[in-house]
């Protein structure tokens, strides 16, 4: 599709476009770079500065990914992490997902909008207000390193998007055919699981993609929530240090590690990602 707007722009609009594009590329990639680089570095190589370019500057190793490869936190932090993430997609899917269509379809005596801000002052909240009554609820509980304490905890602060994500997507799904089926005999959860959910697969893939990733991408929690049998792979990455400090080869190497579920998952999801991301953006 061709964009008219573009077509119509001067020389300089392009120019700037180009090196805005350009910029944002760079300050994306120089992180995973650095990480690459300092990735097969020993921990000598990584203070010095001219050491940038592998057999020139310095000579490259592998000594850092065997030694985080051959680690069983780190394969325990790393399933750790699968797991609360996909916990806390599903269980907030399955709270949240029902709570939108109701915010949606039906008429509440508080009111609609006054409920989906609330959930949405949940994500304004900044997480360390909450985290030492977190910290004392797990411990009475007994959840603390536990999956099950992070998923609830991970869970709170994610729900606001299953329903603010959700009630959108669901205000903008036709609710003629919901009408049409309902006169057909078909019960109201009967609408939302045959019809009305179906019709939002692709909001359900976004809304799904961003909550795993907030969840994989957590840290804070994760450090004080957890100590060894719980701890994810974000916190291990916070945790990269000895006595002579932070082993910048290990946490790149926990860095690049910890990217690649995420990415993978977008290659998977992408065509969703498209649609559901502009889903309703156009009327009529």
């Amino acid at each position: 599709m061709i964009n008219v707007l573009w077509l119509r722009s001067s020389l300089l609009s392009r120019a700037i476009v180009y090196l805005l594009l350009i910029a944002a590329a760079v300050f994306t990639l120089i992180p995973f770079l650095w990480a690459m680089v300092n990735s097969i570095k020993t921990s000598t190589d990584t203070f010095q500065p001219g050491a940038v370019i592998p057999f020139v500057n310095f000579q490259p190793t592998l000594d850092s990914w065997r030694e985080v490869l051959s680690d069983p936190q780190a394969t325990n932090a790393f399933i750790s992490s699968v797991v609360v993430s996909l916990g806390t997609t599903i269980f907030a899917l399955i709270l949240g997902v029902p709570a939108a269509y109701a915010l949606a379809r039906f008429r509440f005596p508080i009111g609609g909008a006054d409920i989906t801000l609330w959930f949405l002052s949940q994500r304004v909240l900044p997480p360390a207000v909450v985290l030492v009554p977190f910290y004392l609820l797990l411990v009475n509980l007994g959840l603390i390193d536990t999956w099950t304490g992070l998923i609830f905890c991970y869970s709170t602060f994610n729900l606001a998007f299953a329903v603010v994500i959700m009630r959108d997507i669901f205000r903008d799904v036709s609710s003629e055919i919901e009408d049409a089926a309902k006169v057909e005999g078909a019960t109201p959860w009967q609408v939302f699981w045959k019809i009305s959910l179906p019709l939002s697969m692709d909001g359900l893939v976004v809304t799904s993609v961003l909550i795993f990733a907030f969840s994989w991408n957590e840290a804070l929690f994760a450090s004080a929530l957890t100590s060894q049998s719980a701890t994810t792979f974000a916190a291990l990455v916070l945790a990269s240090r000895s006595t002579r400090g932070v082993d910048f080869n290990v946490a790149s190497v926990n860095t690049l590690i910890g990217i690649v579920p995420p990415v993978i998952l977008y290659f998977f999801v992408q065509r969703y990602l498209a649609r559901g991301l502009s889903f309703g953006a156009v009327k009529g």
